[in-house]
């Protein structure tokens, strides 16, 4: 009953997850999201406290997701740099195809939300800043193997990429299938390469 009780859980956080990318925090009535989700508002102030509460367990959720991710595509190269680069490519792709937005749930959170919603606002953050240290941690294991430039602050090369990151998704949205991605995602990293990769 636990492991059905937590599946139901996880069922709705995922449901609220895609309506609020789609629609936005503060454009996502009570009303559309009880809909959405199928429980009453008794229900969700019971599982969640709030409308506010289950946005901020859907952000967890978002990031937690693009975690699993990037270690997915880690488990399956011995670069980190391809592994890197795969993530942003098949993010990028993911959300071009199936996804409410190309724009990134916590970078849309951010531009959406103000003080008024201190606490959603400092969760975005902290998730968005994660996700850097993420890209942080590979970019380290890229330079020990030889594929990244030893002489580059690790810290500074996660903010670079993060920025590009985010900007790119932003450009395709604008622009569709028509950028070319994969170059792209190469000229982010092409300034660090190392003499010694052979990427």
């Amino acid at each position: 009953m636990a492991n059905n009780t937590k599946f139901d859980r996880d069922q709705v956080i995922d449901k609220a997850l895609q309506l609020y990318w789609r629609r936005g925090f503060h454009g996502t009535s009570m009303r559309v999201l009880q809909d959405e989700i199928d429980m009453r508002p008794g229900s969700i102030y019971a599982a969640f406290g709030s409308k506010e509460g289950l946005f901020k367990q859907a952000l967890i959720r978002y990031t937690q997701l693009g975690s699993e991710h990037l270690q997915q595509c880690r488990s399956k190269t011995t670069s980190p740099l391809s592994a890197l680069k795969a993530f942003m490519l098949s993010r990028v792709t993911d959300t071009q195809m199936s996804s409410p937005t190309c724009i990134c749930l916590l970078a849309k959170t951010i531009a959406e939300l103000t003080d008024e919603n201190a606490e959603l606002l400092e969760q975005a953050k902290a998730s968005l800043k994660a996700m850097e240290s993420s890209f942080e941690t590979l970019i380290i294991e890229a330079q020990l193997a030889g594929e990244l430039n030893q002489s580059q602050d690790s810290k500074k090369l996660a903010r670079h990429v993060q920025i590009n990151f985010s900007g790119l998704r932003t450009y395709i949205r604008v622009y569709g299938a028509q950028v070319p991605t994969e170059e792209i995602i190469d000229n982010i990293f092409a300034p660090y390469i190392s003499n010694k990769s052979f990427h």
